[in-house]
């Protein structure tokens, strides 16, 4: 297995939240387990390069591509991503890394190959099937939640969802924090509807508006999360949508939010 895909701080965090193996049969048994360690250098190495399923080997990673995929489909429907993502948020609340009063929304499009959940015509692609990714980050940039829509869903339609998938954030004594005080928008979020939902939950939209001039001074704090979108798009597995169940997807998505958080860990440290 190639060490530098699961490191040891990535992997004592992993740990404790993947699902207990199945118990072996004693007659029959068949072939040993594949170790969980290598079944997560497996999907990093996808993760991180986008190759195919099929093209991931033992002899590379330690793992083929179909145990990896397997493995990435149980550990997705026993919510390992979202709560490994919500841990390290909680990290990083700790050690005085997150600035949850300001945060930006924003989205960006992805071309999907195959159809699926969550597939639609691309506005910005010539209505080709795409899909569109949904962000939200706290005032360093540090992504909070990410979302899947449709590429034909127009931004303003997920943002209360968005907010919603933001996890309860611990770390410090009192109530955990999930809401932010402020909101910074561009011009696809301009509807006084959700300004009047977003003070309805005790939260400032700042919005820039439609037909306005250029120069409101959002940029000077939304960039944050266009850079964001950049360190999400390294992963090459998100430039382009292969997966057909929407679930995977979005677990890889979450997967390498959670990669990000520990980045700014180590930064940090």
């Amino acid at each position: 297995m190639r060490a530098d895909l699961v490191s040891d701080d990535l992997w004592e965090r992993v740990v404790p939240l993947l699902p207990p193996a199945p118990a072996r049969r004693r007659r029959h048994p068949g072939r040993p387990r594949v170790p969980d360690r290598a079944a997560l250098a497996g999907i990093m190495y996808v993760l991180r390069t986008g190759v195919a399923w099929r093209d991931v080997t033992a002899e590379s990673v330690g793992c083929a591509g179909v145990t990896a995929w397997r493995r990435l489909r149980d550990w997705t429907e026993a919510a390992v991503w979202p709560r490994l993502h919500a841990a390290l948020l909680s990290e990083l609340r700790r050690a005085d890394l997150l600035d949850l009063d300001d945060c930006a929304v924003d989205g960006s499009h992805v071309r999907a190959l195959k159809r699926g959940d969550h597939v639609g015509p691309s506005p910005v692609d010539r209505g080709r099937p795409g899909s569109k990714h949904h962000l939200i980050v706290d005032r360093l940039g540090t992504p909070l939640a990410v979302t899947l829509a449709g590429g034909i869903r127009h931004d303003v339609t997920q943002l209360l969802p968005l907010l919603d998938a933001v996890p309860l954030i611990r770390g410090l004594r009192g109530r955990p924090r999930r809401r932010p005080r402020r909101l910074y928008a561009d011009r696809g979020y301009d509807f006084d509807k959700y300004r009047r939902l977003l003070w309805k939950r005790g939260i400032k939209p700042l919005i820039a508006r439609r037909g306005v001039a250029h120069g409101s001074g959002l940029g000077k704090v939304h960039w944050v999360v266009e850079r964001a979108f950049a360190w999400l798009h390294q992963f090459k597995r998100h430039r382009t949508r292969y997966e057909r169940r929407a679930d995977l997807h979005q677990g890889l998505l979450e997967l390498a939010c959670g990669v990000i958080c520990l980045r700014r860990l180590r930064t940090a440290s």
